[in-house]
């Protein structure tokens, strides 16, 4: 059979007569990408603190805050968000915390969000241990407040929200996985069925002899049931 010259009651004909096949591989990847997702692959909890830069006192009253201080602060958010993640600030959190972890290791768990057009700046920690997530976002904002007292000789960054232990995994995402494997299941069980459409060149029906021989059908014998 030539894939080109296949016509669209053809593909339905395909389709409906590997369904089984199709179905059978719709099935397998839906079962292992859950059994992977579920049970194989380490769960993945997400902690954040977020810090405020300026002081809180300052939004009493719209009329206390001052314009060119805010821009000053905002300013500063790039920067001190840079700041905590560098390798003095990880250094002090990992042995604060005894962590078996090296400075790569903890950039890998820790990212810092900046809250656009705002004076937040936001540690996201990342760990399979809840608690051990918390204790890292905690953590790391107080030795960066420490360090900004330290080298830049100011006051200005305070833990607006402390991180909690978080109660459901980030990752994996399990229902995303079983979609994804669901669609590549689908699109693999399609895929072959057209192929080994393909790679039979046996002849099933009379049209088939009319097709691919270029033969009249002078008869046929049907199928006797025992």
């Amino acid at each position: 059979m030539h894939l080109e010259e296949i016509s669209l009651k053809e593909v339905l004909f395909i389709l409906k007569k590997r369904i089984k096949l199709i179905l059978s591989l719709f099935l397998i990847a839906v079962l292992l990408s859950s059994i992977i997702s579920i049970f194989v692959l380490d769960k993945e909890y997400q902690a954040n603190t977020t810090l405020m830069v300026g002081r809180p006192k300052d939004y009493a009253s719209d009329a206390n805050i001052q314009y060119n201080e805010l821009l000053l602060n905002q300013k500063l958010v790039s920067t001190y968000g840079e700041l905590i993640k560098t390798r003095a600030v990880a250094e002090e959190v990992i042995d604060n915390l005894n962590l078996d972890i090296s400075y790569e290791q903890y950039k890998g768990k820790v990212n810092v969000s900046l809250v656009k057009d705002t004076e937040l700046i936001q540690i996201i920690v990342k760990d399979n241990d809840p608690s051990v997530a918390r204790i890292i976002a905690d953590e790391t904002a107080n030795v960066f407040m420490d360090k900004v007292q330290e080298i830049m000789k100011v006051d200005n960054v305070h833990v607006i929200d402390k991180a909690e232990i978080p109660t459901q995994p980030v990752s994996p995402n399990v229902i995303l996985n079983i979609a994804i494997a669901a669609v590549l299941g689908l699109m693999i069980g399609v895929f072959l069925s057209f192929l080994l459409e393909f790679l039979d060149n046996t002849i099933k029906t009379p049209e088939d002899v009319e097709k691919y021989l270029n033969l009249p059908v002078l008869g046929s014998i049907p199928k006797v049931e025992d």
